[in-house]
C-alpha cells in the first residue's frame, strides 16, 4: 500500500544511496512513498553527508560523484517534490527546541517543523528525531 506522501530526512537519503545496514529498509520505505517530500535543506545536508563519507573514505572520490550525481538527478527528474522553507519553519523549529526537554538538533529541527506545517509523515532513520517528533505528537515512521 502506497502512502500519498512523506517528508524524507537526510538519515533516509544516506541509507538509501549509499550502502549501510538500513539500505534495504530505506529502499522499501521510499517505494510505499508516492510523493517523497524534501527541501534544499535536505539537499545540503545530504551533500555534507557525502562529503563527511568521503573524508572518512567510506566513499572514494568517484563513488561520491556518483551518488551525488543519481541525487541530482533524481532530484531533476522530479522524483522528489522539493518544498521552500520559509520564515514560519524556521520559528516553528526555534520553539521546537525551546520547548522540548529532549535532545533536538537545530537540522533536525527544522526537518521536523517542515514535516509538521505540511501535516506530512517524517520518514526517519534517527531514533533521536523520531523521538521528538512523537513528543510533538507529529506522524513519524522509523525504519529500522
Amino acid at each position: 500500500m502506497l502512502n500519498e506522501s512523506a517528508y524524507i530526512d537526510t538519515s533516509v537519503l544516506g541509507a538509501y544511496y549509499c550502502p549501510e545496514l538500513l539500505s534495504s529498509a530505506a529502499e522499501d520505505a521510499l517505494r510505499r512513498i508516492e510523493a517523497p517530500v524534501i527541501s534544499i535543506l535536505s539537499e545540503v545536508e545530504f551533500c555534507s553527508l557525502i562529503s563527511k563519507k568521503r573524508r572518512l573514505k567510506e566513499l572514494n572520490q568517484r563513488q561520491a560523484k556518483e551518488v551525488l550525481d543519481l541525487f541530482a538527478t533524481h532530484v531533476a527528474e522530479g522524483f522528489y517534490r522539493r518544498m521552500v522553507l520559509t520564515a514560519e519553519h524556521y520559528l516553528k523549529a526555534r520553539q521546537l527546541i525551546a520547548s522540548m526537554d529532549i535532545k533536538l538538533h537545530t537540522l533536525d529541527a527544522l526537518h521536523l517543523s517542515a514535516a509538521t506545517a505540511e501535516t506530512l509523515t517524517l520518514l526517519t532513520a534517527d531514533r533521536d528525531l523520531a523521538a521528538a517528533a512523537r513528543r510533538h505528537k507529529s506522524s513519524v515512521k522509523l525504519i529500522k
